[in-house]
C-alpha cells in the first residue's frame, strides 16, 4: 500500500496532506516537516493504515501544537490510548 504526502502552503504555514499507509517510509518525511517548525497541520482525512511508530508521531506532534486534521476515529482512539499510557 503506498502513500502520497502533499504539501500545502498557507499563510500560518505548511500542512502535509497524508493519504495511503502511514508507516517508515512516510515517518522520515514528516520528521523533517516537524523539524522546519513551519507545519502547522496533518490532514489525514486519506489515511488508510498506520504504524505504531507513526502513532508516536502524531501523539508529540499534537503535544507540540500541530493539528490533526479529518484524524480518522481509530487513529484518534489509539492516539488517545498512546497519550493515556505514556
Amino acid at each position: 500500500m503506498p502513500y502520497r504526502i502533499d504539501r500545502l502552503s498557507t499563510e500560518q504555514g505548511l500542512v502535509l496532506c497524508i493519504s495511503g499507509r502511514l508507516a517508515e517510509e512516510a515517518l522520515e518525511f514528516v520528521r523533517m516537516a516537524l523539524d522546519g517548525r513551519r507545519l502547522v497541520a496533518i490532514e489525514l482525512a486519506e489515511v488508510e493504515l498506520v504504524s505504531r511508530d507513526a502513532v508516536k508521531l502524531l501523539v508529540a506532534a499534537e503535544a507540540d501544537g500541530i493539528e490533526l486534521r479529518s484524524c480518522p476515529a481509530y487513529v484518534r482512539e489509539w492516539i488517545t490510548n498512546e497519550r493515556e499510557s505514556s
